[in-house]
């Protein structure tokens, strides 16, 4: 147990638990995958991954060495044989799947590959997980985008109705759905199944496309004003270690077979702020000058508002924030530092991960 904030105990996670462990993570490779591996790492996990290659350069799970700790294997969630072979030979306890192509702009360009990984990728993980008598938990991770988002002012509980404006929200919907489906039709005693549905991850080591701060950390890098398709939007901003803390937390749940169904694991609400702010307050503690600007070309629909009602996560699992917006900036800008010094950036990482837990 950890120390009390109003009448909940905040927990912590149970490193005797995770201690040779055998832990199987799809998208290892991913920047969510790589703190992920490197903090079952740290917990003396035997951690399992299967994933593409790194779809950036660099990438986190390069700079980070993530591999060197891990048994890691090149996958496509689209080559069923592979991904059971994967599956039964490394007899995990406990999967977490992480593995998806992550991006809305990714979604409009390519929405049948979008699909078809988010979807069909999570139909052959269930059945091949269902084929596996090891596994006890599985956690399917989706996003706080597979809701129907009206942009209401109140945040969306875990009940809200399902739905998707574009591909790649509409995946994450059906994600949701194709899980349940495959809990409810094959049970399996001793298997307890459950979604994750967290916020707007950010943090060092991200370089995806697209994406706010890497979009804003590679235009600086080169001094140049990076462009903001919608400086207004409100986003539900979250450290990376954020949703990953409820993630374990849960899948100990899911162990013990409880906590079956969907969990939202989004930020405080002084936390949700909008892409502008967030990017001044960035700046602020870079280390050289650096600016954004609205980007007048006309864009594909993104949702202007959107909020995360974590209600349940705090009071069923004993979860909730533990750095604040301002702490998770400051963090990026010392990774970045870190990086431009030539660290050794797996210890910059394993650090942060041990600073996270002994944060109250």
């Amino acid at each position: 147990m950890g120390k009390r904030e109003g009448t909940v105990a905040l927990l912590e996670i149970n490193a005797e638990f995770w201690k040779n462990r055998s832990v199987l993570l799809t998208g290892h490779t991913g920047f969510k995958g790589s703190w992920l591996s490197l903090w079952l790492q740290h917990l003396g996990a035997r951690v399992h991954g299967y994933a593409l290659q790194p779809n950036t350069r660099p990438a986190l799970f390069d700079v980070a060495q993530v591999a060197t700790g891990m048994a890691h294997r090149i996958g496509d969630l689209a080559d069923y044989a592979a991904l059971c072979e994967c599956v039964e030979a490394a007899q995990p306890e406990i999967v977490i799947h992480l593995a998806a192509q992550a991006l809305v702009k990714e979604g409009y360009r390519d929405p049948v590959g979008t699909i078809a990984t988010n979807v069909v990728g999570t139909a052959h993980l269930l059945e091949a997980v269902r084929r596996t008598p090891s596994v006890r938990a599985l956690l399917v991770v989706t996003s706080d985008k597979c809701y129907e988002n009206r942009e209401w002012l109140w945040p969306y509980r875990e009940n809200e109705p399902l739905g998707g404006r574009d591909p790649y929200s509409a995946s994450k919907a059906c994600q949701e759905i194709v899980t349940a489906a495959w809990r409810d039709a094959y049970p399996r005693e001793g298997l307890t199944i459950a979604t994750a549905r967290a916020g707007n991850v950010i943090g060092g080591g991200d370089w995806a496309a697209d994406r706010l701060v890497p979009d804003a950390v590679r235009a600086w890098e080169k001094g140049d004003s990076v462009q903001i398709r919608y400086p207004q939007a409100i986003r539900p901003w979250q450290h990376v270690l954020e949703p990953l803390y409820g993630y374990l937390l849960l899948a100990e749940r899911l162990h013990g077979g409880d906590c079956v169904g969907a969990w939202n694991f989004g930020p405080n609400e002084e936390d949700m702020q909008p892409v502008g702010n967030l990017l001044n307050r960035l700046a602020d503690r870079w280390d050289s000058k650096v600016s954004w600007a609205a980007d007048s070309c006309e864009h594909p629909h993104e949702a202007g508002l959107l909020r995360l009602d974590s209600s349940n996560a705090r009071a069923q699992l004993g979860w909730r924030p533990k750095w604040r917006l301002d702490e998770t900036l400051e963090r990026i800008a010392r990774w970045q530092q870190a990086l431009r010094r030539g660290a050794d950036m797996r210890a910059h990482c394993l650090s942060e991960i041990a600073d996270y837990e002994a944060t109250a």
